[in-house]
């Protein structure tokens, strides 16, 4: 990245920084905002600039954007808190995730002629997990009710972790059908483990540590939230170190982080997720820069469907099976399932395709993500406050007796409120 380059990328990011409140209150967010930034800088009057991600630069910021999301939602469950929540969050990630990725596959492969299966499962894993930062006016509305916003929140912070595996070891098969493998299913398998177990030893030796040493006043306040940024880039690294996944090891090393080290680790992971909301705006603007063009371009009526019956049918239909008898209402449930937007894990998920298989190879399975994330990106967006405010309150769950906030992400994970 040049020094123009630098400059023009540090006043957008401090153009957002101070009039994000003004603009998000007219359902303009950062995913919109960056976006489109992106498109405007290379595509547009300002692509005489000459702002270029490098492909180099695009891998390592989605990548490293990926680990610290994965960390630090993984770090925030407590499962203490949502003890009342329990069977619920499992419906959804138990039977309405692998529901969503098995009805998302067997539709590429319907839609799209001479699709290879593992681009298939490509294309319904990446789609799967969700993103409640495009909706994030309606997580932090009062009048819907808490109980529904913890589950949304919950479930979009633990099922991209989830997604994960089963987007490297399509990846993996892909690239063994297109000749460009480093490795195989099953060597991707015998990662994905290595990977949980280093995660675990990192995460959970961290947090034990971070716990005794915030209890003895060992630590400068100071350095307390980049030392827990520093393990969530450690156990990464390690991982890759020796051989296994650093994703899973990300992911497992933030829930073992959060048990061991409890509410004294928990009120330190703010640090990292503010880093990871820095980070996902450089995501977003990439994704608009290098992705967003090529793919309207090639734009086919099959790419649309897709979109429309991801964002609706392939999504609602899991989450009204799954949510079945657990006491929540219809209203409630429809409500549940329309926020499911597709944002940054389906972004980085796109670009590591295009990383690991190349433009040709990935071509059809980035150009259908891209599509369905821009459509969820104006949709969600453009939704979530009005639809908060009008149905809110028609959506209090029986019995429910409010519970506990779930803190929000921060930064463009977060919406501020309304004065």
């Amino acid at each position: 990245m040049s020094a123009s380059d630098l400059a023009i990328v540090a006043a957008l990011i401090f153009a957002w920084g101070t009039l994000s409140a003004r603009l998000e209150r007219t359902d303009l967010t950062a995913p919109i905002a960056f976006v489109v930034a992106g498109v405007v800088l290379t595509h547009g009057p300002l692509a005489p600039l000459g702002v270029t991600p490098a492909p180099e630069t695009v891998k390592f910021l989605a990548e490293f954007t990926l680990v610290l999301v994965l960390f630090s939602d993984a770090s925030r469950v407590s499962l203490r808190e949502l003890r009342e929540d329990m069977s619920p969050c499992l419906r959804l990630l138990g039977v309405g995730l692998p529901l969503t990725i098995g009805l998302g596959t067997a539709l590429a492969l319907a839609l799209f002629t001479g699709l290879d299966g593992w681009l298939a499962l490509v294309i319904g894993a990446a789609l799967a997990p969700t993103d409640a930062a495009l909706g994030a006016s309606m997580m932090i509305n009062p009048a819907v009710p808490a109980r529904i916003r913890r589950l949304i929140n919950v479930e979009s912070g633990l099922n991209d972790g989830i997604a994960t595996p089963f987007v490297l070891i399509a990846l993996a098969g892909a690239a063994i059908d297109e000749h460009v493998a480093s490795i195989g299913p099953a060597e991707a398998v015998a990662e994905l483990v290595l990977g949980m177990l280093i995660g675990a030893g990192v995460g959970g030796a961290g947090g034990w540590v971070t716990r005794i040493a915030r209890e003895r006043g060992w630590g400068d306040e100071g350095f307390a939230g980049p030392a827990v940024l520093a393990l969530a880039a450690c156990a990464y690294a390690c991982s890759l170190a020796l051989h296994g996944n650093g994703f899973i090891a990300a992911f497992v090393g933030g829930l073992a982080f959060g048990a061991a080290s409890g509410q004294a680790g928990r009120r330190l992971v703010p640090f990292v997720e503010e880093t990871g909301g820095l980070l996902s705006l450089l995501v977003w603007l990439a994704f608009g820069a290098i992705a967003v063009v090529p793919a309207l371009r090639a734009l086919t009526w099959q790419a649309v469907v897709y979109a429309v019956l991801s964002l609706t049918v392939l999504r609602m239909a899991p989450v009204a099976l799954a949510l079945t008898g657990a006491g929540l209402g219809r209203a409630a449930v429809v409500f549940i399932g329309w926020f499911g937007p597709r944002g940054l894990a389906s972004v980085v998920f796109a670009l590591l395709a295009l990383e690991d298989l190349g433009e040709k190879n990935a071509g059809p399975a980035v150009e259908v993500i891209t599509v369905t994330v821009l459509l969820s990106v104006v949709l969600h967006g453009a939704t979530a406050e009005p639809l908060a405010r009008r149905y809110g309150p028609r959506l209090v769950p029986a019995g429910d007796a409010g519970g506990p906030e779930l803190p929000e992400r921060r930064l463009i994970r977060r919406a501020p409120a309304a004065p």
